[in-house]
């Protein structure tokens, strides 16, 4: 950790959190500006301790190839595949960047973070199967999503998913997709490397166990931060020209106590999630793939269950779940008073009428707290019908906390996505929200540095930065079917992944 900051100091980026968003922010800037000085500042002891690390929320590497929330059916019956194409393209970013720091050395070994996994989307009874075939009649004419496999036969799907198919009840009608490029990212390795680089990095000062208090802007627009040592029990003031609030759960109420106009009416809804988790080699050996279902009628989509193969710590894991539960922390490691003290004038209308249009939600969390042994045990074998009770044990994730805000027509609605919410003048700005989040952070820091840097991202030493570390910077893959596949050759290369599926 790099020596302590004086009483009072001066920088020109500040920094609030150590998860995967202020790291790739941070690595991002002093890519475009090697001059700039940056203060990180992480309340725990450890960096990527919430919802980076990948025991908790982060790790799927969502690329939109199975998550079935992604591609909503409409009232007409089709599919509408607009967020899925959105969240792909997102996902093709962030390889393009890591690709390029693993080529600069920054990310010596990607097998430490990335890994080839099959990405799969298995579901079951006629209506779902109709609606599988219609998503990827739809997909497959993207080239974002060559390469992906359907089937209704069996074997193929035995071959696919041994586990998932074995004593599954064979007049029950099903189909799945397979995407053979899908990948698991540890989030949590990838975030305590770039971290590492920036620390060794001059101008750059970086303290663990340091909670931002208060946050106030100077009449020449900088920032006036109190920051307290949780470990001296001491404060002092840290200045700057910009500060990216990325604490996760707790960036809701740092974003309320900075006061810009653009963060009032902005509520929270803490959720906090579990595993399955196999503690059987054997079990584990035997499954290879991501897979996910659709959500149960009437469930939030962020319900969506899925048997995942993870990389952790150097080791294979299986996964199964979430299971969702409610608390009123903001972060794991938080406290219960979180959601109590975030509740401001300008958010108790939208807070209340989000929550009188989402009582399902509340019914579905209620079942989820109260749910037995037993009854994770049961939803598991709808993916996994031989599924043992001692083989698997509960883990806790992290906390995720839903996004709601002012609506003009609503009144208040609940977002199930991130956003960015910045102050007019590019001064602040603070990440909101929960999935995919960490998958699309080079895409939304991108967005950040573009909105928060309007005049430095135009010139043309910025702008061929930005070409030199996402060389689809200012394309669209989705309409480019030939840089598509030459992009995607090029990371699959670089990150030492499968060649790309045609």
């Amino acid at each position: 950790m790099s020596p302590s900051l004086p009483t009072s100091s001066s920088v020109d980026v500040i920094l609030i959190g150590a998860g995967i968003m202020s790291a790739t922010l941070g690595t991002m800037l002093k890519e475009l500006q090697p001059d700039l000085t940056i203060a990180i500042f992480e309340r725990l002891d450890l960096v990527a301790a919430e919802s980076s690390d990948a025991w908790n929320n982060a790790g799927t590497g969502h690329s939109a190839f199975c998550e079935l929330n992604y591609t909503p059916q409409r009232p007409d019956g089709s599919v509408d595949i607009s967020k899925a194409v959105k969240i792909a393209e997102q996902f093709e970013q962030s390889k393009q960047f890591w690709s390029y720091f693993v080529q600069k050395g920054v990310l010596p070994e990607p097998h430490e973070f990335i890994q080839q996994v099959p990405h799969m989307s298995f579901v079951w009874g006629d209506n779902n199967v109709d609606f599988l075939r219609k998503r990827f009649d739809a997909l497959i004419q993207s080239p974002l999503f060559q390469g992906m496999q359907y089937s209704e036969d069996r074997q193929q799907l035995a071959d696919w998913m041994p586990l998932v198919m074995e004593g599954r009840d064979p007049h029950t009608s099903v189909a799945a997709t397979y995407m053979p490029i899908g990948t698991d990212v540890n989030f949590g390795s990838l975030t305590r490397t770039l971290f590492e680089r920036l620390q060794a990095m001059p101008g750059v000062s970086f303290h663990l166990n340091h909670e931002v208090e208060k946050l106030k802007q100077k009449p020449d627009g900088t920032w006036r931060i109190r920051v307290r040592d949780r470990a001296a029990d001491t404060s002092r003031k840290v200045y700057g020209k910009f500060v990216f609030i990325g604490a996760g759960g707790g960036s809701l109420p740092l974003l309320e106590k900075s006061d810009i106009p653009e963060g009032h009416g902005f509520g929270g809804f803490p959720v906090s999630g579990q595993w399955l988790k196999c503690t059987n080699p054997e079990v584990i050996a035997r499954h290879g793939a991501k897979v996910y279902g659709k959500a149960a009628v009437g469930s939030p989509p962020m319900s969506v269950p899925h048997l995942d193969t993870r990389q952790i710590n150097g080791r294979k894991e299986l996964l199964f779940g979430p299971y969702a539960g409610f608390t009123t922390k903001f972060l794991k490691k938080g406290s219960y008073l979180d959601l109590l003290k975030s509740i401001r004038a300008g958010n108790v209308r939208p807070m209340l009428i989000a929550g009188a249009k989402n009582l399902p939600l509340t019914r579905y969390l209620i079942q989820q707290v109260r749910q037995s042994p037993q009854d994770r045990l049961n939803a598991l074998r709808d993916y996994l019908p031989t599924a043992r009770a001692e083989d698997w044990e509960l883990e806790v994730a992290g906390q995720r906390v839903q996004v709601i805000k002012k609506d003009a027509k609503e009144g208040g609605v609940l977002e199930f996505g991130t956003e960015v919410v910045a102050a007019a003048d590019g001064s602040i700005a603070a990440l909101l929200g929960a999935s995919p989040g960490a998958s699309t952070a080079v895409s939304i820091m991108l967005g950040l540095v573009q909105r928060c840097f309007p005049e430095q991202a135009a010139t043309p030493e910025w702008q061929a930065k930005f070409k030199a570390m996402i060389p689809s910077f200012g394309q669209e893959l989705a309409s480019n079917p030939a840089l598509c596949e030459e992009l995607r050759a090029k990371t699959s290369e670089v990150l030492e992944l499968e060649a790309v599926a045609q």
